[in-house]
């Protein structure tokens, strides 16, 4: 097939090029490169040094042979991604064009409305370019389970039957979402749900949990192709966060009393999940839901997972509670239901058969790159404007220039 992936530089999206190139799709990246200029604003880095786009495609060229089309712009601009869309003429495209963090969407009024803007309007482009030059073509949009929230019923997958007043229906499942990130994933789901019904576009959406591991095949084959291993407290993971703490020896820094749960998965499944759906497009008209992760931790429960494996490695980790700077239960129930993909032959690799220990020697390997600064939390829901220190005022120009190489 030919597969455009939206948002291939960064980390679930280099990942998925590099995999269905190896499998002989026909690849072409879309990216912006804003993912690395949020690091220059924020002053972080990931803690595997990864290198420019150009640089890491030349690398997969002479090993494997295989070339990746680029193209360099913003989904936000129509001309360019109907162009884009209307020259590579894609089967399919994969979506992770999108503003992904929570506390990013959360430092201000600013940030909240680039994230809205940049999601919403962005998928909007693609669904009237689909529509008008594509309209065979089966997107595929990486969704977020934190749509849901967390309620005190079973999470269904995507719709939930309902029986009121003697009457029944199959509707959207319920939705509370808890930043302004996740709701800009929300209103997503509303327009690509619209756009199936009234233009018979085909489209699923993959409500995917919190993913980590900087490892699949194809990522090992060079240093040149190392993948990012985000631990900051903007887009960092808990679970990377608390593998680089580990390495240092600095406590486990657990928010509250670490109730929180959530699924996870490792990045090996996220491309098989993607290759998947590939393989087995929705119908015309057809907008389908699919939760995607493997496996439900709390946050308490990771944090004793990697004192424990850090212990065997070592390592002396201690756990820390602080105060939530969030605004969610501490502790819920959660049950979400996550049949589809493995019905379709999806085999999890699972946290639980022992890969956190390849988790924390990837951080133990870096430990020198780690800034102890960026574990503290400076992102607050309830306050409208965190004082959040900026260290690059360098003009985008400058800046875009620079993260391209």
């Amino acid at each position: 097939m030919r597969i455009a992936i939206l948002g291939g530089d960064g980390y679930c999206g280099w990942a998925t090029a590099l995999y269905l190139s190896s499998k002989g799709h026909t690849i072409a990246i879309i990216d912006n490169f804003v993912r690395r200029q949020w690091d220059f604003e924020l002053g972080v880095q990931t803690l595997t040094p990864i290198r420019t786009l150009p640089e890491r495609l030349l690398v997969w060229q002479e090993l494997t042979g295989r070339t990746i089309e680029t193209f360099v712009g913003d989904i936000t601009d129509y001309d360019f991604l109907a162009a884009t869309i209307s020259g590579f003429q894609p089967d399919a495209i994969v979506h992770f064009a999108e503003q992904r963090s929570a506390p990013y969407s959360m430092i201000d009024r600013k940030h909240a409305v680039f994230t809205q803007v940049n999601n919403v309007v962005g998928t909007l482009n693609l669904l009237f370019a689909i529509r008008e030059l594509a309209p065979d073509c089966h997107l595929v949009k990486l969704g977020t389970m934190g749509e849901y929230g967390t309620p005190n019923i079973d999470i269904e997958e995507g719709f939930i039957t309902i029986e009121h007043n003697g009457r029944k229906d199959r509707l959207p499942f319920p939705k509370q979402p808890g930043s302004f990130y996740h709701l800009s994933k929300v209103h997503d789901s509303h327009n690509i749900t619209f756009a199936c019904k009234i233009w018979g576009l085909r489209a699923t959406d993959l409500n995917q949990g919190v993913v980590y591991g900087t490892v699949t095949d194809e990522v090992t084959m060079d240093e040149g192709l190392i993948n990012r291993f985000d631990y900051d407290d903007v887009f960092g993971t808990v679970l990377n966060r608390f593998c680089a703490q580990a390495a240092i020896g600095v406590p486990l820094t657990v928010y509250g009393k670490g109730g929180q749960t959530r699924g996870f998965l490792d990045i090996r499944d996220t491309v098989r999940c993607i290759e998947i759906v590939c393989n087995n497009p929705a119908d015309r008209g057809e907008f389908r839901v699919f939760n995607q992760f493997t496996e439900q931790f709390s946050v308490l429960e990771l944090a004793q997972l990697i004192k424990a494996v850090g212990g065997d490695l070592g390592l002396k980790v201690q756990i820390d509670h602080l105060p939530d700077p969030r605004v969610e239960a501490e502790s819920h129930y959660y049950n979400a239901k996550h049949s589809k993909l493995e019905d379709l032959g999806l085999e999890p690799h699972l946290l639980s058969d022992g890969l956190v220990n390849s988790l924390i020697n990837v951080a133990i390997r870096y430990r020198d790159r780690i800034d102890p600064s960026m574990f503290a939390p400076q992102v607050n829901w309830r306050v409208a404007n965190n004082e959040r220190r900026i260290v690059n005022a360098l003009r985008p120009e400058l800046l875009s220039e620079k993260v391209r190489g």
